[in-house]
């Protein structure tokens, strides 16, 4: 009985004793008015006389029989709710070993919300993710005072995961109607004729939304979990786009045992009021809604994570058949939105699909968003595009669709080459189409000409030579993977000037970037790693580079190449083979093209740093010509900026103010930039290490540099040429082209 007494303590009686006095100040300046108000005689102290003794205790760090501040800001901003947690959890751990097991905890009810990793233990990780969780509910996740704060103006994060919802705002306790509706199989079905005696599950899914897609190998196990729970699973799918066939290939691929239905129509969509393609519906024997929301937060936008820290759904489902209500009766569920704004009803448009939002989705989307394309949906046919209305205007809303992350210039015209963020005349209209009630089609006879899909093969014809990773990396379906490294010669018995390259994964659909080193051959000097500077980069829709007349990078005789690859597990377990083809100059180019780093391999991010700031600079030791940047972080990477260091004050180069680690782009100058001998050039980065960040691994983590992503790197590449010397050897004579 101790124990669990101990471990109630840690998860509920702290919330309840700290919740009731802070009746609402809900931040550390409401605190600070709160302390001054119970110090009744002014001495900077809370004493016996002034606090219910439970409370004084719970709150006197120092254990000297008064409260500071200082004190009371720690137990309920900083540190303190852990210490506590900690020292509950140390007197329930009976045999010593630092974790709490079920029957430590006393078989509590919260114990499987706790135990993220479902492996019947609870321990430190997951007990500092309790703490975090508690310090939400108390008081709104509100970061210590020694944290730096966050400007009121700072950039929406690019990554998005669930947030919770009050159960008003999710419509909890009304009825589903009595939805009568054909499965994909065949079979007419009524949701008060479902086999499941305690309650329903339906489950939002889709064959082309990519969050949907990783979430599908989840969704089939929770089909077989709650059937044996006597509970019943439904799978429906929006889109009426996706095709009977496609979706027969998912229930087939995924093997899904429940129901499956195709709700074109929207009629589940409708009575749900569903938001997005990856929400989750729980309902109870009498069709009430008892939860809505994420499955869990393994997966959101712009990233995954090895193991979900909460399991939504489940927990859920533990509430409902106890008998209780869930703690948590709703999230915002992030995935393909839907439309059902009201709000548009009564909006219309000009802008028609066929005359204007097709050329701009062509210019802009079609590249990678087409049939057989990299991208998971296609944009070049309208009933597609409809579908996914919500889904576009939240990404140019939030500028991560195009990819392009590099501030705007603040006057006149943008300084990159490679610029692809939209014009803001493009972006207007297709924010008013897509906000439309109408959405008109227009003119079949208005529409552009098809762009000829790419040919197949090698973009600029067959390579000189091709290098490809010495195995095939196998893919797993779910889950985040580690970076793969692999090495392999290049073949060459001479040296050769290459005047490009293209980067062929053998599975475009996972691979999420990749990142090449060159070596210098036998004796050669130069790093074969990060900090060397890389040679030749891919990112979706970024395969190839070609180097302008004159320019050009040297091989080495006997060198080898070094692949990094890191993968994107699709919900779909499959392999790669990636390869990277080199294109040989005829003659010896004017300028080298090299690439150089700005690092700081030192760094160390403290647990819970929402905005830690790191710096990297280099003096210019030759004269040389800058054609482009490339920044690299992991996932806690935040921001990043090159500068020139200058006595009137910096002198910007590029300002990424929200940094995505899904996208290792790189920014190209349209005008090259000279830099002198002895400049200095310095990088500026930051990362959140905080639990707000929801692609962070581990929040409670102090983070060194290292290859994972669950390590940390600040690169700043730099490209740049200089003259190649007078006297330079021949190309060698083995060129096919």
């Amino acid at each position: 009985m101790m124990k669990r007494l101990a471990v109630l303590l840690m998860v509920g009686s702290l919330v309840l004793l700290v919740g009731t006095w802070l009746r609402g100040q809900d931040n550390p300046r409401d605190l600070e008015a709160k302390f001054k108000d119970l110090d009744k005689n002014g001495d900077g102290h809370l004493t016996a006389d002034e606090l219910p003794k439970k409370l004084l205790s719970r709150l006197d760090g120092d254990s000297d029989g008064r409260v500071t501040l200082a004190e009371a800001k720690d137990a309920l901003f900083g540190k303190g709710m852990t210490t506590v947690i900690e020292a509950a959890a140390k007197k329930a751990d009976k045999n010593g070993d630092g974790l709490l097991s079920r029957a430590e905890a006393g078989n509590a009810k919260w114990f499987d919300r706790v135990d993220a990793n479902a492996d019947g233990q609870i321990d430190a990780a997951e007990r500092q993710q309790a703490a975090e969780f508690l310090k939400t509910v108390v008081q709104g996740a509100v970061a210590p005072e020694a944290t730096p704060a966050i400007p009121v103006d700072a950039p929406k994060p690019v990554a998005q995961g669930p947030k919770i919802l009050t159960p008003a705002e999710g419509a909890i306790g009304r009825q589903i109607p009595d939805l009568s509706f054909t499965t994909l199989a065949g079979e007419s079905l009524r949701l008060s004729g479902l086999p499941g005696k305690r309650g329903t599950v339906i489950a939002y899914t889709s064959t082309t939304c990519p969050v949907s897609k990783r979430y599908a190998p989840a969704l089939s196990r929770l089909a077989k979990e709650v059937a044996a729970q006597d509970l019943t699973m439904i799978l429906v799918n929006p889109f009426a786009s996706e095709s009977r066939e496609a979706l027969q290939a998912d229930v087939a691929a995924q093997g899904f045992t429940c129901a499956y239905v195709a709700d074109g129509d929207d009629v589940f969509g409708k009575a749900l009021e569903a938001r997005t393609t990856t929400e989750v519906f729980l309902l109870d024997a009498r069709r009430t809604l008892v939860y809505r929301g994420a499955l869990d937060d393994q997966y959101g936008i712009s990233y995954n994570l090895e193991a979900p820290r909460h399991r939504y759904v489940k927990e859920a489902v533990t509430a409902l058949l106890a008998g209780q209500a869930p703690l948590v009766a709703a999230t915002v569920a992030p995935g393909c939105e839907l439309e059902r704004d009201a709000s548009t009803s009564g909006v219309t448009s000009d802008v028609t699909f066929h005359r204007d939002i097709s050329r701009i989705l062509q210019q802009n989307c079609v590249e990678c968003h087409r049939d057989g394309g990299i991208a998971p949906f296609a944009l070049d046919d309208a009933k597609e595009v409809l579908d996914r209305a919500k889904t576009i205007r939240r990404v140019i809303n939030d500028g991560t669709m195009p990819p392009w992350f590099a501030a705007p210039a603040k006057e006149g015209p943008s300084p990159w080459l490679n610029d692809r963020s939209l014009s803001e005349r493009d972006r207007k209209a297709l924010l008013a189409w897509t906000g439309s009630a109408d959405k008109p089609l227009g003119d079949p006879a208005d529409a552009p000409l098809p762009k000829p899909a790419p040919p197949g093969g090698w973009i600029h014809g067959e390579p000189d030579v091709i290098i490809e990773i010495p195995r095939t990396v196998a893919i797993q379906a779910e889950g985040r993977m580690p970076y793969v490294n692999l090495t392999a010669p290049t073949g060459l018995t001479e040296d050769h000037w290459i005047r490009g390259y293209e980067i062929q994964p053998g599975d475009r659909k996972v691979v999420h970037h990749v990142l090449t080193w060159m070596s210098e051959g036998e004796g050669g000097g130069r790093r074969f790693d990060e900090l060397g500077g890389f040679f030749a980069a891919y990112v979706p829709g970024n395969a190839a580079q070609m180097f302008p007349e004159g320019f050009g990078k040297k091989v080495s005789a006997g060198s080898s190449m070094r692949f990094q690859l890191h993968y994107t597990p699709s919900g779909q377990a499959t392999e790669d083979r990636t390869r990277i083809g080199l294109y040989f100059s005829k003659e010896v180019p004017q300028y080298e093209v090299k690439v150089t780093s700005l690092a700081s391999h030192q760094l160390s991010i403290p647990a819970g740093a929402p905005d830690h700031e790191v710096v990297a600079s280099k003096v210019v030791p030759a004269d040389m010509t800058v054609l482009g940047f490339m920044p690299h972080m992991h996932l806690r990477g935040k921001s990043f900026r090159f500068e020139v260091v200058r006595h009137e004050g910096p002198m910007n180069l590029l300002d990424v103010p929200r940094y995505d680690f899904n996208w290792q782009l790189s920014y190209r100058l349209k005008e090259p930039l000279f830099l002198p001998r002895g400049t200095q050039v310095r990088a500026v980065a930051h990362f959140d290490n905080s639990a707000a960040n929801p692609a962070n691994p581990d929040p409670t983590k102090t983070v060194k540099w290292g290859q994972q992503s669950d390590d940390e790197m600040m690169l700043g590449y730099v490209e740049f040429y200089v003259p190649v010397p007078a006297g330079e050897a021949p190309v060698a004579a083995t060129v096919s082209r």
